[in-house]
């Protein structure tokens, strides 16, 4: 069975983006963002919520378009819609069984781009496997918290740790139990 892998950068205070969607503070490039692009190439399929890939659109991604060109993608939503969707981009209801059956198909690991509140979602369900932490040094004292409203207990286990320049961190870990 694939793994998800919930890869994303967060602050020290466990925060994906500022206020009003701010990312500028996080790390936009060096050996870490290099490793995290790296990485990537590793998936075959990514998903998120309807509100990670529209947060796309302000760099560039087009409505309908993969916002990663090698990887199928699922967007979890009961409202988006789009016209002319290439292939890659599919729209899917918000059903933990969907989730199951991508979990079942044969192909990578998943990507799990981003979204607190679709990440929480996950995590309630049992779903994530696998936490990439991007770890930013930096605190951002509000905005899109790294699981949403999730408040269940979870516990984990570190597999892999590695510094960067400035601070920077990608720590992987296993998740036990939720």
């Amino acid at each position: 069975m694939r793994k998800i892998v919930y890869y994303v950068a967060t602050s020290l205070d466990g925060y994906i983006s500022g206020k009003d969607d701010d990312i500028r503070m996080f790390a936009p490039e060096g050996e870490m963002v290099d490793q995290y692009l790296y990485d990537l190439e590793s998936f075959d399929t990514v998903i998120m919520g309807k509100r990670t890939y529209e947060f796309g659109y302000q760099f560039g991604l087009k409505p309908g378009q993969p916002a990663y060109s090698h990887m199928d993608h699922y967007i979890f939503s009961n409202s988006l819609k789009l016209e002319n969707a290439s292939e890659q981009v599919n729209v899917v209801s918000i059903e933990i069984e969907k989730v199951q059956m991508l979990k079942e198909e044969v192909g990578s690991d998943i990507y799990l781009c981003g979204g607190g509140m679709f990440a929480g979602w996950l995590m309630e369900h049992g779903m994530i496997d696998e936490l990439k932490l991007k770890v930013n040094p930096i605190i951002l004292g509000g905005g899109i918290r790294l699981f949403g409203d999730y408040e269940g207990s979870t516990q984990l286990k570190m597999i892999y740790s590695r510094p960067y320049t400035g601070g920077y961190q990608i720590t992987t870990y296993k998740v036990i139990n939720n």
